[in-house]
């Protein structure tokens, strides 16, 4: 990453479909240019499709400064990059689009491109329609696999994050007939050491307390409703024990989230991608925020989808878009001072301490 000021960071925000909410939360979120002090926000899609929006949600009071490189950012406005041909798109709101879908791919692969070349610091997702956006350049179940590949991460680790639970998920997005293939020793032992270390270099846990659910129901009673359990998760779980790690479990899913355990824990792994986010999105409402840790750079977004339902309605809520940007902030903010302690502990300088880092308890630390 190319050497940038960093006593502001320059946060990408990619559009997503420009048909569902992504647009509408967006603004909502950087309406005024309330996030000028925390940061510089640098919207990946187009002028005229947030103009649009802007229109029909009555924001005409508030302006948007158009640049084409983020070397031209304002720092005090809220910039957007047009990344395709947009003079004559037009919104259909609600609606699933070819177009909608290859300008959001358009948005994405920019984002990415100049977060790779180190000219934005870090990178929050609006969400995309997982069918319309599969082209040639885009083969993937959605964007912490197609992220993963441009980072060159073996795999990356879709870690959802609130204000009170944070939740990993074993495998993400692959059918419910493939979940069981899945939990293998060779892949739990990898998921589980990237919480560990996630927990550790992104949010300042010395010795993360990590809860591991089982696969089957009850978590699998002894054998009686599934091996799974006994044959690999148990005996994974020693091996870190026996290391030195807070790793317990296997845990039954169900009674675990509601008798409110997981408040116990710094994380939880779970098998499978519903297994963890239907609680998830359950207890953190409107402040979840989907963190793809393994990455090289750092990655965040809302916890929702396009909804089409409400878009273009004046009914979506930037809660999770806000804390997805406040959380990008502070792991970026929390790396960077890592790295210079490390150097400063190198060549003999004091070093800072530990209440000077802002994703020192690992949560979003900002309210709506």
């Amino acid at each position: 990453m190319s050497e940038l000021s960093t006593d502001k960071p320059l946060i990408g925000i990619s559009l997503g479909d420009y048909n569902g909410i992504g647009p509408e939360v967006i603004l909502k979120a950087l309406e005024g240019n309330q996030l000028a002090k925390l940061c510089t926000p640098i919207v990946y899609g187009s002028l005229r499709v947030l103009n649009q929006y802007r229109n029909l949600l009555e924001m005409k009071d508030w302006t948007l400064h158009g640049i084409q490189r983020p070397e031209q950012a304002n720092h005090k406005l809220t910039n957007v990059i047009t990344c395709w041909h947009d003079h004559q798109t037009e919104i259909q709101p609600g609606k699933i689009t070819p177009e909608a879908g290859q300008a959001s791919l358009s948005s994405l692969k920019r984002a990415v491109e100049d977060l790779k070349a180190g000219k934005i610091h870090a990178l929050v997702t609006g969400p995309i329609n997982k069918d319309n956006i599969q082209s040639e350049d885009f083969k993937f179940p959605g964007h912490t696999e197609y992220l993963a590949e441009a980072f060159g991460a073996q795999e990356g680790l879709m870690f959802m994050v609130s204000e009170d639970l944070r939740v990993g998920v074993l495998s993400g997005h692959i059918p419910v007939n493939q979940i069981a293939a899945h939990v293998t020793s060779e892949k739990l032992t990898a998921k589980i050491e990237q919480m560990l270390q996630s927990l550790k270099g992104d949010f300042g846990i010395k010795k993360p307390r990590l809860a591991v659910l089982g696969l089957n129901p009850h978590a699998g009673e002894n054998g009686l409703l599934g091996s799974e359990e006994i044959d690999v998760i148990n005996p994974v779980l020693k091996t870190f024990k026996e290391k030195g790690n807070l790793v317990f479990g296997p845990f039954p899913a169900d009674g675990f989230f509601a008798a409110g355990t997981y408040k116990q824990y710094d994380a939880v792994l779970a098998m499978y991608h519903d297994q963890g986010l239907i609680p998830f999105k359950a207890l953190a409402f409107n402040e979840g925020v989907n963190f793809t840790a393994g990455l090289s750079a750092v990655r965040t977004s809302p916890d929702h989808g396009t909804a089409y339902n409400i878009a273009g309605k004046n009914q979506a809520e930037p809660g999770s878009l806000l804390q997805a940007v406040y959380l990008a902030c502070d792991v970026f903010k929390y790396r960077t001072d890592s790295q210079e302690i490390d150097k400063n502990a190198l060549i003999g300088k004091p070093q800072q301490s530990e209440s000077q880092h802002p994703a020192k308890s690992g949560k979003p630390r900002h309210n709506n």
